[in-house]
């Protein structure tokens, strides 16, 4: 087998931050996972300012070049209402996040099976089975419990996802350190 060839331009572009921004991701990550509540409501209400934020930009917009045109003026409506609604009430927004969320993983679901039929016999069917069985256990979950355990899931989930990019992050930090001193 042949060794692994890292070009100098790819050790470059991670810099000595990468071990820092795995870690921090690694804290918040673990944070969340036992504080799995507090990772949902941060969320939740991150993503209100951003549509808060996104309904007073596209209302500048709209100001500027189309102020008495009433269709243009709806999707700015829409943001500031949805953004207000998610912040108003955090918790309902993570509900209906929650849901998105299991709708996402059922679709996921359907196609790793899907994927995994066509490519039957081959190589890597199994691994795609055992990804869409993951997704919809993980639907399920969501789904029997909703909405009550939507506020400590969808942070758990997060979290988690979280932990896992401090963990890459810091392995290829590693692997690009050793590199260099090579």
């Amino acid at each position: 087998m042949k060794p692994l060839s890292i070009d100098k331009h790819d050790i470059v572009k991670f810099g000595s931050y990468t071990f820092v921004i795995g870690c921090l991701l690694l804290l918040l990550g673990t944070v969340g996972i036992l504080l799995p509540n507090m990772m949902s409501l941060g969320t939740v209400v991150l993503v209100g300012w951003l549509l808060l934020t996104g309904g007073v930009f596209w209302a500048m917009h709209t100001y500027r070049y189309s102020l008495t045109s009433v269709m243009d003026w709806l999707k700015p409506a829409l943001l500031f209402i949805t953004g207000g609604m998610i912040l108003f009430n955090p918790a309902v927004g993570a509900a209906g996040l929650g849901l998105l969320l299991s709708i996402y993983l059922l679709m996921d679901a359907f196609s790793s099976f899907t994927l995994a039929q066509t490519i039957y016999p081959g190589k890597g069917w199994g691994l795609m089975t055992i990804n869409g069985v993951t997704s919809a256990i993980l639907a399920a979950l969501f789904i029997i419990g909703w909405p009550e355990t939507s506020l400590w899931l969808v942070g758990l989930y997060i979290s988690i996802s979280l932990i896992f990019d401090g963990w890459a992050l810091l392995f290829v930090g590693w692997i690009m350190h050793k590199e260099k001193s090579i």
